[in-house]
């Protein structure tokens, strides 16, 4: 997905200033340095244009923003985590956490800068890889993954602001930086769009060497979240929105449940047979790379090396335990041992002591109810006392296609096709089997106790609750108040965004 060559340098430096203008001085140019004008020559180019457009990907082209752009802005929100102590050290954060920003917050500023900057590298690609002469096949796949890649940086958006600017073209005059927000329904049937021809170029899956690349699986499975979502916003045309997310998802095919669920968040079960789509990164430095981030640092509290920059909530907690202890283990639903690291027997038995070779106890205060996340942790100790570590990170995963075909085939009102599905995540879970009699409302309150507990920290909560909107239910049963659906479902559009296109306000 990524490449550390000259080209690609250059290529990111070409691409970053696309949208510059000079027409009003003196223009030189050398004949032996590249522009965006003599760039795209033959595949190779192709490929690095194309690597370019994956880079910026959630953030992580910066060991720092991964980590202080994408969980802030996505996580804080939500109910199923507290910010840490650390975190109140930085005003932005709080911001976000409180719900106290105003437009000129950074972090969401930066947010909405690094997803229009992975757009305009996509336009670049759609535009130029069509001029080079080259297998026709593979040009045509590079442009799909372009595409698709359009439609996910424009999804992000949307999923974040109300309105956003639509940006289809590749920006080569400052009069095209000027232009007016679009309506959602404008955006939406453009991403769709952008996915559905996607879909036609893309790979059924690739070989190893371009691991981490779209596939007609992704485009699929966000397809049909993309109709999903619409069927809850244009409720005129809700039974058509679901017919189409329901086909989408049934075209998702070759994945299974990855039965060891921690592993696919720790490092040691990368790109796994449950994967869909996943940012890739990498422990190889050669030549300079890096490609790692200090998520596990950002995650894990002081009493793991951490930086406790956010934990988990009670509520998390309660949710886990709701059903008892009706696992075929004898313990909670398995995902809570593998999601946090909590006070429980499980992580207290000194035979076989749980917290990277210690118990509980032996690392926190007994007592303390003191609780860490687990996921994206690695597996190791050693790996977890490292500045930087590699563990990908899953994006879309079968098991949300499950859940969210779950969800759709129950809201058209067959809740008996939709348990089935349940119970397929649950059985990973070592959960028992829900019983195929639940009415409507029942599968509705049960798919969202499985998306908790198999979601948690995958940043997807605060999207499902605006989806059945049941943000301020959610956030007010929790203490925080402060939370306006009317002002906080969305961001505002950011300050700079408003002082750089005269068509904003």
């Amino acid at each position: 997905m990524k490449r550390t060559t000259l080209k690609y340098i250059v290529l990111c430096l070409i691409l970053s200033s696309a949208t510059m203008s000079c027409s009003d001085r003196l223009e030189l140019s050398a004949p032996d340095q590249l522009t965006s004008a003599n760039f795209w020559r033959n595949a190779s180019d192709a490929e690095a244009g194309l690597a370019s457009a994956y880079s910026q990907l959630e953030s992580s082209t910066d060991v720092w923003e991964f980590s202080e752009i994408k969980f802030p802005v996505e996580a804080y929100r939500e109910d199923i985590c507290v910010i840490g102590s650390d975190a109140m050290n930085y005003q932005t954060w709080v911001e976000l956490y409180n719900f106290t920003y105003t437009n000129g917050n950074s972090q969401f500023s930066r947010y909405w800068d690094i997803n229009y900057t992975g757009i305009a590298f996509t336009n670049q690609v759609i535009e130029k890889v069509a001029t080079i002469d080259m297998d026709v096949t593979y040009r045509d796949q590079i442009i799909a993954e372009a595409k698709f890649l359009r439609a996910y940086y424009h999804m992000k958006l949307l999923l974040n602001w109300e309105k956003i600017v639509l940006r289809d073209v590749y920006i080569t005059n400052e009069s095209q930086i000027n232009k007016e927000l679009s309506s959602r329904t404008e955006v939406w049937d453009f991403i769709i769009k952008d996915y559905e021809e996607a879909i036609v170029g893309m790979a059924p899956k690739h070989t190893e060497a371009n691991v981490g690349r779209a596939t007609k699986g992704a485009g699929y499975a966000y397809l049909g979240y993309c109709y999903l979502t619409r069927a809850y916003e244009e409720v005129a045309r809700r039974d058509e929105m679901l017919e189409k997310a329901e086909k989408a998802f049934r075209n998702v095919t070759g994945y299974s449940l990855e039965k060891n669920f921690l592993s696919m968040f720790d490092g040691t079960n990368k790109n796994s047979k449950e994967s869909i789509f996943e940012l890739q990164f990498t422990d190889n430095t050669a030549n300079g790379a890096s490609y790692r981030t200090a998520i596990h640092k950002w995650i894990a509290t002081g009493e793991l090396e951490g930086w406790d920059e956010i934990t988990p909530s009670d509520m998390l907690l309660a949710e886990f335990k709701k059903e008892g202890r009706v696992a075929t283990t004898g313990n909670y639903d398995s995902r809570l041992y593998q999601t946090l690291f909590c006070e429980d027997p499980y992580f207290n038995d000194v035979n076989t002591p749980r917290v990277y070779g210690k118990t509980y106890n032996e690392k926190f205060e007994q007592g303390s109810g003191r609780m860490c996340f687990r996921k994206y942790l690695p597996a190791t100790f050693d790996d977890l006392n490292k500045s930087r570590t590699a563990v990908n990170l899953p994006l879309m995963r079968y098991a949300d296609v499950l859940l969210l075909l779950a969800e759709t085939l129950n809201e058209q009102g067959k809740p008996s096709d939709a348990i089935p599905l349940m119970n397929e995540v649950r059985e990973r879970a070592d959960m028992p089997a829900l019983s195929s009699g639940l009415d409507k409302e029942q599968v509705r309150k049960q798919i969202e106790h499985e998306r908790i507990l198999e979601f948690a920290l995958e940043n997807t909560r605060f999207y499902d609750l605006r989806r059945w909107g049941k943000t301020k239910e959610a956030l007010h049963a929790i203490g925080r108040t402060n939370f306006d659906p009317n002002k906080h479902n969305f961001y505002p559009i950011p300050l700079l965004e408003i002082k750089s296109n005269d068509k904003v306000n």
